[in-house]
């Protein structure tokens, strides 16, 4: 019975498009947990939507006449924080503001198929009614806050240049382009080499890592199959695409590969931490970042049993606290951190200085 009384999500689709508001409409509420309270053409009728019915979540286009989906999320975050998902066109402009969105506080995004339409549909509505799940239990309280960048300290430069050997690994999900975006912007030129796994699909984690790479003083790129991870160089895992390490001779390299789904996901954390637990060791250093789930969970904990240095996200930055949550309670990380101290905390691992354990 109480199963049966719990509140619905509430939410509000906005798309130029009616025949789109009405396929996402019926699709949302397929499910028993969620309702479609409103849907909006614009943004400036979805604003008095959002006054007048107090969604739990929005889905968003970006395109849309009067004001687009970016300036929306620019005037809305700030003053009313929310849950958004981007259903989004996946064209190369369309890729590009979708991370535009996701910068301007956007939590999440879908992509419309394009192909097989009739066959993707089903699946492309499944996975929305998911992330809106997962997206009404974000924590947007960062939203609240100006956000000013943590200067990277800079007293770790001589310590940094002798630990040439050593690679951070990094795995997040929802929100975690905000979350990887704010370390590699901290990172100084002489940072050992870093991997990074974000869910992500194709089409983006280019535009995404290219994106990054504008405001990094570290070099920020796709990951390419043998590419070798090298001090000052963050490797972006490709969408729907493992990405591995491998040790040849005295050379850490990227292996780009596909494969069946890994707890849930491909590109897998899973898969990246277990590769640096079986090739790196010791030399190894691994950050979980937000996002719902358990992937890299017990990798990461392989990575601490070999010796690796390991951290995850607190709750308190976080904006999904799941996949940090579970690493942390099973062992996996040894610490907590607040996102605004990874970028230092990463410098003090690097440099082999000590770090407080919890």
């Amino acid at each position: 019975m109480k199963e049966q009384a719990k509140r619905k999500i509430r939410v509000l689709v906005v798309d130029d498009s009616a025949l789109v508001r009405n396929v996402i409409k019926e699709g949302l509420n397929q499910d028993p947990n969620l309702k479609v309270v409103g849907t909006a053409s614009d943004p400036f009728i979805a604003r008095d939507q959002i006054v007048a019915l107090n969604p739990d979540v929005m889905t968003l286009d970006v395109e849309m006449p009067r004001m687009d989906g970016i300036e929306f999320l620019r005037h809305l975050m700030p003053q009313h924080p929310m849950p958004v998902i981007i259903v989004s066109s996946l064209t190369e402009r369309g890729g590009e503001v979708t991370l535009a969105a996701l910068n301007s506080g956007a939590l999440d995004f879908i992509t419309k198929p394009k192909a097989n339409v009739a066959g993707g549909l089903p699946v492309m509505l499944g996975e929305l009614r998911e992330k809106i799940k997962i997206a009404s239990q974000a924590n947007l309280s960062g939203w609240k806050k100006a956000k000013t960048p943590t200067a990277p300290a800079q007293n770790y430069k001589a310590d940094l240049a002798q630990t040439t050997d050593k690679v951070i690994c990094i795995g997040a999900s929802t929100g975690g382009t905000q979350a990887i975006r704010e370390v590699l912007t901290q990172m100084p030129v002489n940072m050992p080499g870093i991997v990074v796994v974000q869910h992500m699909p194709p089409g983006f984690t280019k535009q995404f890592a290219d994106q990054v790479n504008q405001y990094c003083q570290i070099q920020v790129k796709e990951a390419e199959q043998g590419d070798r991870i090298l001090p000052g160089i963050a490797l972006i895992a490709p969408g729907d695409l493992h990405m591995s390490i491998r040790r040849i001779g005295g050379e850490y390299r990227v292996e780009i590969q596909e494969g069946e789904k890994v707890c849930g996901h491909r590109p897998s954390v899973e898969v990246l931490f277990r590769s640096a637990a079986k090739f790196v060791g010791r030399n190894g250093i691994g950050v979980m970042l937000t996002g719902m789930g358990h992937d890299g969970a017990a990798g990461m904990l392989s990575m601490r049993q070999v010796g690796s240095r390991t951290l995850a996200q607190d709750e308190k930055s976080s904006v999904v606290y799941g996949m940090p949550k579970v690493a942390f309670e099973n062992g996996g990380a040894e610490v907590q951190v607040n996102l605004k101290d990874i970028p230092a905390t990463l410098l003090k691992l690097a440099a082999g200085l000590n770090q407080a354990r919890a």
